[in-house]
């Protein structure tokens, strides 16, 4: 398709853009609400249904996932387009801080930037080719994105079968461009075991599990800063829980930790560190339970080659497709990780993501459609 024959095309299109995205934000869709997601689910179902071979819904115990395969024209492997139903905002955010609203260019509401927008994207862009030359695409839309995709990263592995690349829908560095590269990132509870008796009457005969868990973390402090002499690594203690009384020796305590890579190496140092850590107190007992972790991943020739795809169909259109690695984790770690060419952040601009604030530029979300359309166009 020429510019002008994506201009009009959009044009044409436009006047179910900002309908639909309405219709997604107005489903409140709190992960792990398998209820909400069951009715985005079939919404979308709805959409997508007339332009795909197969739509397929996963169900879960954190809601409902969908794969959807459409088909091309062409002989070119598929790209997979990678997006969520999921959002941070609990039920009544749409009644309460972050009410829908369209004031000119900006659009507000839970979850319209990150990222029922990148949903409404990829639906027009496939609408606007049904009928004409167009690369086949396989669509996943998982359920637990924000919550870090635990019931659903062996499917995004899955989707990859036979792709050419991943295209991400979530939000753009804040000037529009793509992300290509993402931190790594691990949550895990660092769990320590002790025995409890009386403070005061039998004190020798406890363990404090928070003694112990205090002595751990300067343990862990000591591991990240070895690791961060050569690569900065983010070590965030979130929470610290234990004890019940102060009389007596607290037989259990735990702290949340948050870590973020840069890349594999000091990944992989710092991790296999944790799994390491021996008790300091004999009789105390220590473990480090991962509970979501996302791999760095650092962007490669692969990446930068699709990149350089977008980057040709967005001058056509005079769009700018710069690229540059992202500090925040997504679905893209868990395929670029592995070397498949992928970029993210194909959203449109806005900003709030997870705040207030949360909005969205209809004029970017436009210019994401037209550009999406011409690099899927045959």
């Amino acid at each position: 398709m020429t510019p002008a024959e994506v201009g009009a095309a959009v044009d044409a299109a436009w006047h179910t853009v900002l309908e639909r995205l309405e219709q997604l934000v107005r489903i409140e869709t709190p992960s792990f609400d398998a209820a909400a997601s069951a009715r985005i689910a079939r919404l979308l179902t709805e959409w997508f249904e007339p332009l795909a071979s197969e739509v397929r819904a996963v169900v879960t115990e954190a809601g409902t996932h969908l794969v959807i395969d459409v088909p091309g024209t062409g002989d070119a492997a598929p790209l997979l387009l990678l997006g969520h139903s999921d959002t941070v905002w609990d039920h009544g955010s749409l009644t309460g801080d972050v009410p829908w609203s369209v004031d000119g260019d900006v659009v507000r509401g839970p979850g319209v930037f990150d990222m029922k927008s990148g949903l409404v994207i990829m639906l027009t862009a496939l609408e606007i080719l049904r009928n004409r030359p167009r690369r086949t695409v396989r669509i996943l839309v998982n359920c637990d994105e924000e919550v870090g995709s635990p019931t659903s990263q062996e499917l995004v592995r899955a989707a990859l079968d036979g792709v050419a690349g991943v295209i991400g829908f979530e939000s753009p560095h804040p000037d529009g461009a793509f992300k290509v590269g993402r931190a790594g990132s691990t949550r895990l509870r660092l769990e320590v075991e002790g025995r409890a008796a009386h403070a005061a009457l039998d004190p020798d005969n406890g363990v404090s599990a928070i003694d112990e868990l205090v002595d751990q973390l300067l343990v862990v402090r000591e591991i990240v800063a070895e690791a961060s002499a050569t690569t900065p690594v983010l070590c965030n203690v979130g929470t610290v829980s234990g004890g019940a009384r102060a009389n007596v020796v607290p037989d259990a305590a735990s702290a949340e930790i948050g870590l973020r890579f840069v890349d594999g190496g000091s990944e992989r140092h710092v991790l296999d560190a944790l799994a390491r850590l021996e008790p300091i107190r004999s009789g105390a007992v220590v473990r480090a339970v991962v509970l979501t972790s996302r791999p760095a991943w650092q962007a490669g020739v692969g990446d930068e080659a699709l990149l350089e795809e977008v980057g040709r169909a967005a001058s056509a259109l005079e769009q700018s497709a710069s690229g540059r690695p992202a500090a925040g984790a997504g679905d893209t770690n868990l395929v670029g990780s592995l070397g498949v060419p992928t970029i993210d952040g194909f959203g449109p601009r806005g900003g709030g993501a997870h705040a207030v604030t949360e909005h969205l530029l209809l004029s970017s979300l436009r210019a994401r459609i037209e550009l999406l359309t011409a690099v899927l166009a045959g």
